[in-house]
């Protein structure tokens, strides 16, 4: 005799998980780390170290002695975390100052909210935010490519000083506002070409466009993220600056440079698009991404900021409620138009 056995959705399980996806996102930045590495040697290395175990160590003994929870650092989700941290980070940190931006990413931006699935802000970004805030000539400290990959340990103001520069953000904006034109500051900041492949200052992660690139394809194929957010922020930006470029091409640089300096690609790729601090429906994607890249834009051509990714995805976040509130999808079984009798 068939019985008929009745159970609770759902019926059909896809084979995705919190811990594949976690680790599908990390091999997707090794592209980048690898690029880092090369450009900055060990300081890269000891950032990146001290960032992961870091914030795994939090974790731990925050859901072990704090919350009294089962821990979960096996997800993969706090080693993300530290690698994002990292990548937001210059490579010349000192140790102890990465360590607090760790406790305040797990601590903070995390578990204070319950940790995994629960956190309205992206933790790398909280603690990215709170170290800039808090440390601003440190964490302003961009080391040039090739220079003293090796002297992590034996830094002097001598050598920082030979070895740190202006990322082409802060450069154009620095000579913006000394009178110079678009093209004058160009001729001195690295080719698009050099740009594209990471031969210019900034943090451990934002420097290999064509690296974090890789990163995306491999996402996209594993289905681990869908186009809309990386899309939607890096058009918007493009869009936006490509406008305000054709309105006065000597104080406006051109869209290709926005998308190639600073933070964009990484913030696009792998920042914005945090499952828990993003919206849910693709509609409400997009919208998203196009808030990021249009408050990004605002901060780097008129605010006091050269950079402003960190800050437009941290503010898009907290609108993410509101938008899943009101651009939701349709129910299943949902009819596109009433059917005429």
């Amino acid at each position: 005799m068939n019985t008929l056995t009745v159970s609770p959705s759902p019926h059909v399980h896809g084979g995705d998980s919190v811990k594949k996806n976690m680790y599908g996102v990390v091999i997707a930045l090794l592209p980048a780390l690898a690029a880092s590495l090369y450009y900055f040697g060990i300081g890269a290395l000891v950032v990146t170290l001290t960032s992961v175990v870091s914030c795994v160590l939090f974790e731990w003994l925050i859901q072990k002695y704090l919350l009294r929870v089962p821990t979960t650092v096996s997800d993969g989700s706090a080693i993300l975390t530290g690698l994002l941290l990292a990548f937001n980070m210059p490579t010349y940190l000192p140790i102890w100052i990465i360590i607090i931006g760790s406790l305040v990413a797990i601590g903070i931006g995390k578990m204070s909210f319950g940790g995994l699935g629960n956190n309205p802000f992206n933790p790398a970004l909280v603690g990215r935010v709170f170290l800039l805030i808090s440390f601003p000539v440190q964490m302003t400290l961009w080391p040039k490519p090739f220079e003293s990959r090796f002297s992590y340990f034996n830094l002097t103001p001598d050598i920082l000083d030979a070895t740190t520069g202006a990322t082409p953000l802060a450069a154009m904006k620095e000579g913006i506002a000394n009178g110079e034109t678009v093209s004058q500051i160009m001729d001195k900041l690295p080719s698009f070409n050099e740009m594209f492949f990471g031969l210019m200052g900034g943090s451990a992660g934002e420097v290999a466009a064509g690296m974090l690139l890789i990163g995306l394809v491999y996402l996209l194929l594993k289905k681990i993220i869908t186009w809309h957010i990386p899309v939607s922020v890096i058009g918007s930006i493009f869009i936006f600056t490509g406008i305000l470029h054709v309105v006065d091409p000597l104080v406006y640089a051109s869209p290709v440079f926005h998308i190639l300096t600073g933070g964009v690609m990484l913030g696009a790729i792998f920042m914005a698009t945090d499952y828990v601090s993003s919206p849910m429906s693709n509609k409400g994607m997009i919208l998203y991404g196009v808030g990021i890249g249009v408050i990004t834009v605002l901060i780097r051509v008129f605010g006091s900021y050269p950079e402003g990714v960190s800050f437009a995805i941290l503010i898009m976040n907290g609108f993410v409620p509101l938008i899943d509130r009101y651009i939701k999808p349709k129910r299943f079984g949902e009819s596109v138009k009433p059917l005429k009798a």
